[in-house]
């Protein structure tokens, strides 16, 4: 699966996202663009992009994308790091347009 990682989302966590190709969007040269055509933009190279956004499904009409998208409730990668079986366990089984939210302990 291709993955895109939101600006707001540690580089590090591609370490445990084995099996996919993970890249950011800084590395894309998509820093600071806006999440309407962040989206739009990943919609055309990636399966899934992973946020911790708090508002990007107040912000979007997520009904209509073709991307998966997962919202993680932290940016704080330790907490991430201690929940990576859980986040590897949403990122196969999560399926394209789907929304999910994902509160990280």
């Amino acid at each position: 699966m291709k993955i895109l990682l939101d600006e707001c989302v540690p580089w590090p966590m591609h370490k445990f996202l084995i099996g996919h190709e993970c890249s950011t969007a800084q590395q894309r040269g998509w820093g600071g663009i806006k999440n309407g055509d962040l989206l739009r933009k990943a919609e055309a190279e990636f399966d899934l992009f992973i946020t911790s956004d708090q508002n990007i499904r107040y912000q979007q009409n997520l009904a209509n994308r073709r991307i998966a998208i997962l919202e993680l409730s932290t940016n704080d990668y330790r907490r991430i790091l201690n929940a990576k079986d859980l986040i590897q366990s949403v990122v196969a089984t999560i399926q394209p347009r789907e929304f999910k939210r994902l509160e990280v302990p």
